[in-house]
């Protein structure tokens, strides 16, 4: 009997108020953490490298989590694991003393997210498939970022309260439990989420398409020229554009920006397919060059020109991955997929963030000419498949 949309779409409802309270935590944290590293001693070289490093063990592991989550249909326990990781480090980054101390903090929140991220997707992928895998995807990342907005807001209420970091970080407790709660029902009014999507008529275990590896070439120069927004909320207090206390909001905002465009974005996927992805790619372009070469005016449209650009990646850049992939590999997939995907982010936040203190000018055409070099791929994925 096929799954019907309505028990998808309870299931994607679920992920997505987990995704929002997880966001409420852990984006929250990542609003501040830029001018937390540079309060505990970090330069901008410092914010760059774990920004970017964080990236790297929080997509470059999701490679073997993908393969352990194939090869031991063990879903929910790895998701489970992940989740509590991923979360309840960020309060923990309270009791820091050191940047080095927050570092080591901010990447174990990270793997937290590489081991879960891959077993989610694989999950949420099979809701997608009754609904749209657009809209399916669309919808879980404006949950996401409504906790996204709300975090930040938190934090921001705290900074100009009490002035505290250690403060904003430790009220984050609250929503982390909440969310590993949402987590465990879901767990237990869904146990089998892959019985939501049937199996292929003649799916087998060979190897991914060549079109797959295009889109992974893509995928890697929008991650190389994305500029994380750690190094920018960095910029924003160095250069006293912003107080501390604006700052958390501006990324609520961004985070708004994505919610909505996530929502846009994953309709119109559905309907008009992968060129809506290069539009978007364009766009995110001209972001950095907005946000590091501007003045106010143009930094908070170049905030939310990286808000539409944050919402594709997180909705129907993951939508592409599961078109191209086979349901018995879509873990390996998302795994393949995102460690690509994070070494590249990788690569490109500890370049831009050793640029920044260098030539700012530099970085924003860095940060220009590699987004821009995804286009020809994603039209050669277009054209072919």
């Amino acid at each position: 009997m096929a799954p019907k949309p309505n028990q998808a779409l309870r299931f994607v409802l679920l992920l997505g108020l987990v995704s929002l309270l997880s966001d409420m935590t852990y984006e929250a944290a990542r609003s501040i953490n830029g001018p937390y590293l540079g309060l505990l001693g970090g330069t901008a070289a410092v914010v760059g490298t774990v920004a970017g490093l964080g990236e790297l063990v929080g997509y470059g592991l999701r490679i073997l989590s993908g393969l352990l989550t194939d090869r031991t249909r063990r879903y929910w326990a790895i998701t489970i694991g992940g989740y509590a990781l991923n979360l309840l480090a960020v309060p923990a980054l309270a009791l820091a003393g050191s940047w080095e101390a927050a570092a080591v903090l901010m990447m174990a929140e990270r793997l937290g997210k590489a081991v879960r991220t891959p077993a989610r997707d694989a999950m949420l992928s099979h809701a997608a498939h009754s609904m749209g895998r657009g809209w399916a995807f669309g919808l879980h990342e404006a949950m996401d970022q409504v906790g996204a907005m709300v975090g930040p807001v938190i934090v921001a209420v705290v900074l100009a309260w009490k002035g505290s970091y250690k403060l904003g970080y430790a009220v984050l407790l609250g929503p982390a439990l909440l969310a590993l709660g949402v987590l465990l029902a879901a767990r237990w009014t869904h146990p089998r989420p892959g019985d939501l999507e049937p199996a292929a008529p003649k799916e087998g275990s060979q190897g991914f398409s060549p079109h797959f590896y295009l889109y992974l070439a893509a995928a890697a120069c929008m991650a190389l020229g994305f500029a994380d927004f750690p190094l920018a909320a960095f910029h924003m207090k160095k250069t006293g554009m912003f107080e501390d206390q604006w700052i958390p909001m501006i990324y609520a905002g961004a985070m708004g920006v994505d919610a909505l465009s996530a929502l846009l974005l994953g309709k119109w996927f559905d309907k008009k397919g992968l060129p809506v992805l290069a539009g978007a790619t364009a766009l995110s372009a001209f972001s950095a060059p907005l946000i590091f070469l501007s003045g106010r005016t143009g930094l908070l449209v170049g905030m939310g020109i990286w808000g539409v650009a944050l919402g594709a990646q997180e909705s129907i850049v993951r939508a592409v991955v599961a078109g191209l992939v086979p349901k018995n590999r879509r873990a390996t997939g998302y795994g393949i997929f995102n460690s690509c995907f994070g070494l590249a982010w990788f690569t490109g936040s500890a370049a831009m963030g050793f640029l920044y203190g260098r030539s700012i000018i530099t970085m924003a055409a860095f940060s220009l000419a590699a987004q821009l070099a995804a286009l020809p791929f994603l039209l050669l994925v277009h054209r072919r498949s």
